[in-house]
């Protein structure tokens, strides 16, 4: 009875059912901050697409259907938002200082997905890391460390579970 309960409500949210991570989980609020980076330039290209789907499942060791659940889930909340505390402020909340490091490095894979990075998405990253608690010298630090990987592959093939 209740899981039925449960169905009617989030069906009239508007919420799908394969929807299985919560609003406050530190993932979507990861994958948000990432969802807002690939459209931050006003293009979003196959090679960050695929690089946001590769850095979420590698990152929460994610299967391909928890990957893209979280991603529609990541890209509904990211829609709703006015800024980056939003997300942030989760982040702060849930994860130590390494943790929070870590999603600094994740937003670089991003970022670096397409072989360079764009001013507007340096702003966002340091505006993030100002905000998760991040140093300037650590997120320098993670910036030129994912730099020095090179691009990404354009069609790198998805690993299989």
């Amino acid at each position: 009875m209740l899981e039925t309960l449960r169905r009617f409500l989030t069906d009239l949210a508007g919420a799908s059912q394969h929807d299985s991570f919560a609003v406050d989980d530190y993932r979507v609020a990861a994958a948000a901050l990432l969802v807002n980076l690939i459209g931050v330039d006003g293009v979003v290209e196959e090679s960050e697409k695929a690089a946001l789907h590769d850095v979420l499942k590698a990152h929460f060791g994610l299967d391909e259907a928890e990957t893209a659940g979280l991603i529609a889930a990541a890209t509904a909340r990211e829609a709703d938002a006015v800024d980056l505390y939003a997300f942030t402020s989760v982040l702060k909340r849930s994860l130590d200082a390494a943790g929070r490091a870590e999603v600094v490095e994740m937003m670089w894979e991003i970022v670096f997905a397409d072989g360079q990075a764009h001013e507007i998405e340096d702003n966002i990253v340091w505006r993030a890391a100002d905000l998760l608690g991040v140093s300037d010298r650590e997120r320098v630090e993670l910036k030129r460390r994912i730099a020095g990987r090179g691009p990404r592959a354009e069609a790198k093939p998805a690993e299989t579970a």
